[in-house]
């Protein structure tokens, strides 16, 4: 018997998300976190217009919206001005300050509430897989534990044992420098603060503390080694030129720049997602976002799978679309990374000076939180995009289009005012509509996800419909 139908490794975001997603699906699923509670330190505090626009198609966005601090633009590195994200192609047009453990939390309610088995202080130890399940042992740090599973799921961050015994390769290069990263009290003034010799640090205001993030001289001889306080205070001190007192540290830790990526997101019976997937330097606060991005894309595909009905394919396209969002995430934090060093190099003036123009702006603040994404480049405006929250009026009563997306099932939103599409209800939910923002799109065909499979346009009546489906949706019958 299979103890769990899925079986994840890892309780962060990525994992959590995950979870609820396949529970949601009705699959009956399992994580494993090695440590025994939440860290009391907060890795992250920002959720960006791409995460909140995927969040909102499962009911979960306007809660988190409520508790964080709005900021009108997104996050970038090596720019000299902010990139706006007013008239962006989002529904969200502004970063949201809330801490990570804050997001976690509220993940781990709603994997709760649909049923999700969690098992803290468990850590996995080793898997085998065949061509019908997988066998995990897992520890408890007094006896081991098997469990057989149909899919086991890596999310295990940066370090994944997952991917590593998967034997996926993890492509990419290593870390030029290093950073200290610390949470503590002191008196230096928030932003940047420049040393007599020009380097600086970084001070971000936090509830009660401050974050301090200042780089090493020199690249550690073990990276693996613990920051201390005084290994903190002694770069601060170096840096400033004046002993500036650090106190009460909270969390200390150390990040670099390397930038990976797995060769590949499944290997058979096993995934990965968030960190286990990729790594990349921190620029443009897109981490916990992306974790997100990868399991909001896996958990349908996946729960189909499990239950048999996914259509021939239809979970390999995880790593295809996925694979190539996460290419173009190392490429972009990279290239913020690049632009902060080359100073007055003529190309990196250049991109400063895109960046300056309201379009270009635009379209750089779309490109690094992600809002470009596009599964099936060409056509129609909307294909491969996440479908806008328009408005709708449906059997009389206002609503919108994310809220059609709530019990993570496809849809096909029939806007024609005769009901045209009705006759495909036997094989995929129809919703009939009306809505002032879509008059050039008679019917569109809506992944779980909410990006767009199919677009029919006046005139063009379900042609290319029936693909669809049997591509995203399984073997349905076509109405006749």
């Amino acid at each position: 018997m299979f103890e769990t139908d899925v079986l994840i490794a890892g309780a962060g975001p990525a994992g959590l998300l995950l979870a609820a997603e396949l529970a949601l699906a009705g699959v009956r699923t399992t994580i494993v976190e090695r440590l025994p509670q939440r860290p009391p330190y907060c890795r992250g505090f920002n959720l960006n217009s791409r995460a909140l626009d995927l969040l909102a198609r499962r009911g979960l966005a306007d809660g988190l919206v409520a508790e964080g601090h709005r900021v009108p633009h997104a996050p970038v590195t090596g720019l000299p001005g902010p990139l706006l994200l007013d008239g962006a192609a989002t529904d969200h047009p502004f970063s949201l300050g809330i801490p990570q453990t804050r997001v976690e939390e509220v993940l781990e309610a709603r994997a709760r509430e649909l049923g999700v088995e969690i098992l803290r202080g468990h850590d996995l130890r080793s898997f085998t897989q065949s061509a019908d399940d997988v066998t995990t042992v897992v520890h408890n740090g007094q006896f081991g534990r098997t469990l057989r599973s149909r899919f086991l799921v890596g999310c295990d961050g940066g370090r994944s044992t997952v991917r590593k015994q998967a034997g996926i390769g993890f492509p990419g290069v290593d870390a030029r420098w290093y950073a200290l990263l610390g949470d503590v009290e002191c008196d230096l003034p928030y932003g940047p603060s420049a040393g007599p010799d020009g380097r600086s640090l970084f001070v971000i205001p936090r509830p009660g503390y401050v974050r301090i993030v200042v780089r090493e001289d020199a690249p550690p001889s073990d990276k693996d080694t613990p920051v201390t306080l005084e290994r903190l205070q002694a770069q601060v001190d170096t840096v400033l030129g004046l002993h500036v007192e650090l106190r009460e540290p909270r969390w200390l830790s150390r990040f670099g720049d390397a930038a990976r990526l797995a060769s590949k997101y499944r290997e058979g019976r096993v995934l990965l997602a968030g960190d286990a997937a990729h790594i990349h330097p921190p620029a443009g606060a897109i981490g916990v976002n992306v974790a997100l991005d990868d399991s909001f894309n896996l958990g349908w595909k996946l729960a189909a799978t499990v239950r048999g009905t996914a259509p021939e394919g239809l979970l390999d396209t995880y790593h295809a679309e996925r694979h190539a969002a996460g290419e173009r995430i190392l490429a972009n934090t990279r290239a913020q990374v690049a632009v902060e060093e080359a100073g007055a190099e003529p190309w990196a003036d250049l991109l400063r000076r895109v960046a300056a123009h309201p379009a270009g702006n635009r379209a750089l603040a779309e490109i690094i939180t992600g809002l470009d994404a596009c599964y099936e480049p060409g056509g129609h405006p909307w294909l491969g995009r996440l479908a806008p929250d328009v408005p709708l009026l449906v059997s009389g009563a206002e609503t919108r289009l994310a809220t059609l997306l709530h019990a993570g099932r496809p849809v096909l939103l029939d806007l024609t005012p005769s009901g045209s599409f009705a006759a495909w209800s036997a094989g995929v939910p129809v919703v009939a509509a009306s809505s002032p923002s879509t008059s050039d799109i008679d019917a569109v065909l809506l992944r779980p996800d909410g990006h767009v499979a199919w677009v029919g346009t006046p005139g063009a009546g379900d042609a290319g419909l029936a693909e669809a489906v049997h591509r995203w949706v399984g073997n349905v019958p076509v109405p006749v």
